[in-house]
């Protein structure tokens, strides 16, 4: 048998050619499945920054673990878990993914930026810092980062940092006021005041005829014993732009505290003159002032500064305020008065004043409605001011607002949350009262019991509930123990006296009840209509029945007397049922 070798060499070929050809199709099944993985991935990492945007971070963290399943390794895909984990505040979590982003492309400014966030919530601050270094280092265009790298330094501690990265800052961004007063307070906290008291005047050079930068510039020199520098500093700046009436008080302090007075007083006198200088300044100053000792030389400068104020301020709520003080403080309480009032009318939404306004109407017994209309004022402007529903109450209460009153008083428990201890004993004896005016005796009586509890010599408790008690006929000796107290600490006191009186009137010692009410009239300048009915009540127990029915009838027409009283006088007798 011959051998044909062009045969043997042809099927060799064609082996190797079928060989061939099936490595290439197993080759692209492999690629195949590759490409389809990485298109699964690329879907599932859509729709997580689909959720992601949609700020549905659980959804967004499902898909994108999903992914990163198929695409271990995947920047993109840690970058964004780590995002979502550092919002979870999942640090060391978030450390691990934003490591993985960075180590597979280190170059990448939002993945460096994420891991620096992270290092600064670990507290690694520095760490921090190296990455906005290295990012700031590769790129002209991550010079915006200076400021979070001075802040981190400052965080740190690292000072001469700090300074060095504000510095770079400075270049960037030019002579801003934030910087250098940063730059300021690093050379103060480094005992480098020189270096301080340079970086304002550069401030000052930068923006001339800015009395602010001066004003700046002028606190730290006289903080720091340079009283001299300081008065140069503003005469200079004065000298150059005179018209600068915040710079004329400046002054006016410094020459007062080297004590050439007449020297501080006309550059005072002159910087309340100019209509420019804001009316707010001007009351602070003068508010100062006020709390200095009084002198007939500083009573002198008031007055003239109080002129020029009302000449060009007169319509600012400020000076208007500070104005009533002097008049308040000078027991000129009517004039004060008038002027907080007339600076509510221009700016209501003052605290201060409107308790002002309030605790002077009280003293001053104004009438109950007129107070109402600012207590009402101050709890819209300040609702979470306990003392403010306090006075609504109270106001209320005088008004014999009951319901409105108990909501006042409640209100002012629940926004005081026992902060202050003292202003819910006061809210919860009134709110005794306010109860008992509403036929919740035992209520009443249970609120006065909780004041009593913690204050046990409150003498406005002890004196309504020894009464409001004898008007119950409930526990008299209790209430005679009471009142008793109250006339031995109180002898000349007219109502607790009448309280007493009362008591013992329930208890049927009427001889003692006559003594007692009779030192009550004695007290009293204008007796109620309800003491001379109680007295004529007792006169009528005593036998006196003429006598009784003359002072009942000087209680008619009178305040809070029963509703007896009339029958009492019709009748010539005595009811109380």
């Amino acid at each position: 048998m011959s051998i044909n070798f062009k045969t043997i060499i042809l099927l060799i070929f064609a082996s190797a050619l079928s060989f061939s050809v099936h490595a290439q199709e197993r080759l692209s099944k492999k690629e195949k499945k590759k490409q389809l993985q990485e298109a699964r991935a690329s879907r599932l990492f859509i729709d997580g920054q689909r959720f992601l945007m949609l700020e549905d971070y659980d959804r967004a963290y499902f898909y994108f673990q999903k992914a990163r399943e198929i695409s271990p390794n995947a920047a993109a895909i840690n970058f964004k878990i780590a995002e979502i984990l550092l919002r979870a505040n999942r640090i060391e979590d978030a450390l691990q993914y934003g490591m993985r982003a960075v180590a597979e492309d280190p170059d990448n400014k939002y993945y460096n930026l994420v891991m620096a966030e992270v290092y600064t919530k670990q507290g690694q601050l520095l760490e921090a810092a190296k990455i906005l270094e290295g990012l700031m280092a590769n790129s002209e265009e991550n010079q915006n980062y200076i400021l979070d790298l001075a802040s981190l330094y400052l965080s740190a501690g690292d000072l001469d940092n700090a300074l060095s990265a504000l510095n770079r800052a400075e270049e960037y961004y030019g002579v801003v006021e934030q910087l250098t007063v940063q730059k300021q307070r690093i050379y103060l906290r480094k005992n480098n005041l020189n270096g301080a008291v340079a970086e304002g005047e550069k401030l000052i050079e930068a923006h001339p005829g800015n009395s602010q930068y001066v004003l700046n510039l002028v606190e730290i020199l006289f903080n720091n014993g340079r009283t001299n520098q300081a008065i140069d500093l503003v005469n200079k700046s004065l000298e150059a732009y005179p018209n600068q009436p915040d710079l004329q008080l400046a002054a006016y302090a410094l020459y007062k505290e080297k004590g050439d007075i007449d020297k501080a007083e006309s550059l005072i006198i002159e910087a309340f003159s100019n209509p420019d200088l804001e009316g707010k300044v001007k009351a602070d100053a003068f508010g100062d002032l006020l709390r200095e000792v009084r002198t007939v030389r500083r009573d002198s400068l008031m007055d003239i500064l109080e002129k020029s104020m009302r000449e060009y301020n007169a319509n600012d709520p400020d000076v208007l305020s500070v104005l009533g003080d002097r008049q308040f403080i000078n027991n000129r309480k009517e004039e004060a008065l008038q002027l907080y009032q007339s600076s509510l009318e221009v700016n209501p939404a003052n605290s201060q004043v409107l308790q002002n306004v309030i605790t002077t109407m009280f003293e001053l017994q104004k009438d109950y409605a007129q107070i109402e209309k600012y207590t009402i004022m101050a709890v819209d402007e300040f609702p979470e001011k306990a003392e403010f529903w306090f006075f609504d109450g109270t106001a209320k209460l005088t008004q014999k607002k009951g319901e409105e009153a108990e909501a006042s008083f409640l209100k002012a428990i629940e926004t005081n949350r026992g902060r202050n201890v003292q202003l819910d004993l006061l809210v919860k004896a009134s709110l005794g009262d306010t109860f008992h005016m509403l036929g919740k005796k035992q209520e009443a009586f249970d609120m006065y019991e909780e004041v009593l509890a913690s204050r046990p010599e409150d003498e406005h408790v002890l004196n309504n509930y020894a009464y409001f008690l004898s008007l119950s006929k409930k526990d008299l000796e209790k209430a005679k123990s009471m009142s008793e107290r109250l006339v031995k600490k109180f002898p000349n006191n007219a109502t607790y006296l009448d309280t007493h009186a009362w008591v013992l009137f329930q208890l049927k010692d009427y001889e003692n009840a006559r003594k007692f009410m009779e030192r009550a009239l004695e007290n009293e300048e204008s007796p109620s209509g309800v003491m001379w009915e109680h007295y004529g009540d007792i006169l009528y127990h005593l036998g006196n029945r003429n006598e009784a029915i003359s002072y009942w009838k000087k209680a008619e027409g009178g305040d809070e007397t029963s509703e007896f009283l009339l029958k009492k006088i019709k009748d010539q007798k005595y009811y109380d049922k």
